[in-house]
């Protein structure tokens, strides 16, 4: 919630115990994240890098909090004197201990609502002293309208500052467009090794489109684990082994699981593991066939009435050779999974997107309507 403190107003620990010398000592000092980084260079003495890779690097933001480390220094005002906070035209600046907030229009997870057509002064502002009112509680906004006012100009400058403006409330439109992204005009991904974390941004896109993942494994008896995964509990896919067995498992936003298996345990040695998928497009979310193959033989063969149209679970990432999210099926696996064979290479083959441009309006009006 970028108006107001909830889901960003969080508690961070800290402990060194041959420097800092405070053991659970409490500091109310306002800090973002962005000054995690500052606080580990001067901890270690090493300056922010000018170039990486012979890339020239921006300045850093952050301020350090080592300050802080000191119980002389408890109570010392806050080094970190301005934060801007936006998103999706909801926003808020603080300084020196005040708060200025827009109020929000409905629930950010309303993708469907409508929001102000003036971005720029359609939203009620508040005002809060949260050196003294930190829960938000008491709205000064009516009593201190020149307060209110100037962290509402002080708002503008950090917004130019930082590439804020212009200010952009659009809801389920912003969420379905196309980002830029590592992946784009690619259609052959290969993986040698275990790779976690991968953001679904730049992950192989597989919705809407017909795609394979080929995993070469070598393996004893009983091996199992996860081959491939992008997404988990609420939504996205799997390829995995499980005693042995062979699965794909996607998952349709937790509504209904459709799932490969082969009815016999690979044996000991090398194998070759594929989902195969083709769609049945045009058009976004569309059904389509999947077959399991092991060694080019069919295993399981079975149709999907529909498809993910929009994301992937977007609070997981895409991962080789284990899991670091949520299971994909619980009924299945625990995290991480780690694949306890020998993973040789993983390749994945992405056709042509079928989303139409036409749908990509519609993509953000199922959003809402999901909603």
């Amino acid at each position: 919630m970028a108006s107001h403190f909830g889901g960003t107003k969080q508690g961070v620990c800290m402990a060194w115990p041959t420097q800092i010398k405070d053991a659970g000592g409490i500091r109310h000092q306002f800090h973002h994240v962005i000054d995690i980084v500052p606080t580990i260079l001067e901890a270690t003495g090493l300056p922010a890098p000018v170039s990486v890779n012979g890339i020239s690097q921006k300045p850093m933001d952050g301020v350090s909090m080592a300050y802080t480390w000191d119980k002389a220094n408890a109570d010392l005002p806050s080094t970190r004197k301005t934060q801007y906070f936006e998103m999706m035209g909801n926003r808020a600046l603080y300084h020196d201990g005040w708060v200025a907030c827009t109020t929000p229009i409905f629930a950010p997870w309303k993708l469907a609502g409508t929001p102000p057509p003036d971005v720029a002064n359609g939203y009620k502002w508040e005002l809060y002293n949260v050196a003294k009112d930190w829960t938000q509680d008491n709205d000064l906004a009516k009593a201190n309208p020149e307060k209110l006012r100037e962290l509402q100009d002080l708002f503008l400058v950090e917004a130019a500052k930082f590439q804020v403006l212009p200010l952009d409330n659009a809801l389920a439109s912003r969420f379905a467009s196309p980002k830029p992204s590592l992946t784009a005009g690619r259609s052959t991904f290969s993986y040698t090794t275990q790779v976690t974390g991968i953001p679904r941004g730049d992950a192989p896109n597989l919705l809407n489109r017909s795609f394979s993942i080929t995993s070469e494994v070598e393996v004893k008896t009983d091996d199992e684990g996860m081959l491939n995964t992008n997404g988990g509990r609420f939504a996205g896919y799997g390829l995995y082994v499980v005693k042995g067995k062979p699965v794909f498992t996607y998952n349709i936003a937790d509504f209904a699981r459709f799932r490969w298996e082969s009815k016999d345990p690979l044996t000991p040695g090398k194998h070759t593991i594929e989902f195969e998928f083709t769609y049945d497009g045009p058009g976004i979310g569309k059904g389509g066939t999947g077959i399991l193959k092991v060694d080019g033989k069919a295993v399981d063969t079975k149709p999907v009435p529909a498809t993910l149209a929009i994301t992937t679970q977007w609070d997981e990432t895409f991962d080789v050779g284990s899991d670091t999210g949520t299971p994909v099926d619980d009924k299945d696996y625990a995290c991480p999974f780690l694949f306890t064979g020998k993973l040789e290479k993983l390749t994945i083959k992405i056709g042509p997107s079928q989303m139409l441009p036409a749908e990509k309006k519609a993509a953000a009006k199922k959003i809402g309507e999901r909603d």
